[in-house]
């Protein structure tokens, strides 16, 4: 081989690789701009999923307030508890009544009955 052959030889590979890189260079850069998007839309959605747990977060807490204000006061429950305890004490002295009616019954049984003859 000579001179100029090896030359020819020398200029085509690094013609050839020189089109390679080329190629890749592209494709490299448009795979960076495609993961940059990907990662710019990711970091959107992250963020207002962030924004969204914190929104329900805030209602949740709203909710828990509104409702102990609403169905679980302190004056409210005390207010139940006598209300129960009333009831209690009627239906105790109901039964009493109608223990002491169930023994006049009985007591009433019980007297001998005196026949006078005549």
């Amino acid at each position: 081989m000579t001179g100029p052959e090896i030359m020819a030889v020398v200029g085509f590979f690094l013609m050839v690789s020189g089109v390679l890189w080329g190629i890749w260079w592209k494709i490299d850069g448009q795979v960076k701009d495609r993961v940059r998007e990907v990662r710019d839309d990711c970091d959107k959605k992250a963020d207002a999923a962030v924004n969204l747990a914190a929104l329900a977060r805030s209602d949740l807490a709203d909710f828990k307030l509104d409702a102990s204000k609403t169905y679980a006061t302190k004056a409210g429950m005390q207010e139940q508890t006598a209300q129960l305890l009333r009831a209690i004490e009627s239906i105790g002295g109901r039964i009493d009544h109608i223990g002491e009616r169930i023994d006049n019954i009985i007591m009433q049984q019980q007297k001998p009955s005196t026949r006078r003859s005549g």
